[in-house]
């Protein structure tokens, strides 16, 4: 699916609203598009509630050419405040169908082309999760490693609750959707670049700058550790951790594009919410 984008359209990236803060749901509320052609990527965590979930893409549909989104962790938990208690794969399916809806492309959905400035170059939004395979140092086993971090402290709630159903655990679920994902990616043609858009890094690298490394285990995958050299990646744009930057990893651009919590945006210079470019990039034509 390709739609044809103005000289002047930006393809732009943001994640990690976490809008049941009043200060983040005004930051949504602020955001407009730089042209009616601009196109935005959201990577996940816009809420906990599907109630919350669904103003946030209304409203960003209703003002961007087109909206991609891709589930983070936040999205999945089934918590005790959502009247919607569905679990696992069916809470997924449940959100999928509102964003067709809504008009947002999901990871279902076929990877739209950005033909505007610095394209034609393929959007693949990606659910893959994590199988607890990024361990902490001196740990063999996901076992280990939740013991190690059980005593740190640092525990991701996702283990209360964001739940498997009907997949016997989260790490089977993330193996079911690195397979089909592979393989959706595999079909792409060879020379056209990729953008892929998940709430993880493909890669382990960003995770260097944790305060807390233990909490790497809910953050990805090695599975997908080649991925950004076999699938002819352009840039990979990612959220979860709260460190917005840019790093490079074997040429390869790496953006990080999450909000976070008001305390942690509060300590930062730059204004909250600022959408991220990610195309046109520096020296490619507008």
């Amino acid at each position: 699916m390709t739609s044809t984008a103005g000289d002047a359209a930006q393809l732009l990236a943001i994640s990690d609203l976490h809008i049941g803060y009043p200060e983040n749901r005004a930051l949504v509320e602020d955001m407009r598009p730089g042209t009616d052609d601009d196109w935005l990527l959201v990577a996940g965590d816009v809420a906990e509630t599907v109630a919350d979930i669904r103003w946030t893409l209304k409203t960003l549909a209703s003002r961007f050419r087109k909206v991609v989104w891709v589930p983070g962790n936040h999205e999945l938990w089934t918590h005790p405040s959502d009247a919607v208690t569905l679990r696992g794969v069916a809470r997924y399916e449940y959100l999928v169908e509102l964003c067709r809806e809504l008009g947002v492309t999901t990871p279902e959905d076929p990877y739209p082309v950005w033909d505007g400035p610095g394209g034609p170059v393929a959007v693949a939004p990606l659910f893959l999760l994590y199988d607890y395979s990024f361990l902490p140092a001196g740990c063999t086993t996901k076992e280990q490693g939740l013991e190690y971090a059980q005593g740190t402290g640092i525990v991701c709630t996702d283990e209360f609750l964001l739940h498997p159903d009907p997949y016997p655990s989260r790490e089977a679920w993330c193996r079911a959707r690195v397979a089909e994902t592979e393989r959706r990616l595999a079909e792409l043609p060879g020379d056209l670049p990729v953008i892929p858009v998940n709430h993880y890094p493909l890669h382990r690298h960003p995770m260097d700058v944790l305060w807390h490394p233990e909490f790497a285990m809910w953050c990805g995958t090695d599975l997908t550790a080649d991925w950004h050299r076999r699938f002819r990646v352009h840039t990979m744009v990612y959220g979860h951790l709260h460190i917005p930057r840019t790093t490079w990893h074997e040429g390869v651009r790496f953006e990080e594009v999450s909000v976070g919590y008001p305390r942690e945006w509060r300590k930062r210079s730059r204004p909250p919410g600022r959408l991220r470019r990610v195309l046109p990039g520096e020296g490619e034509e507008r």
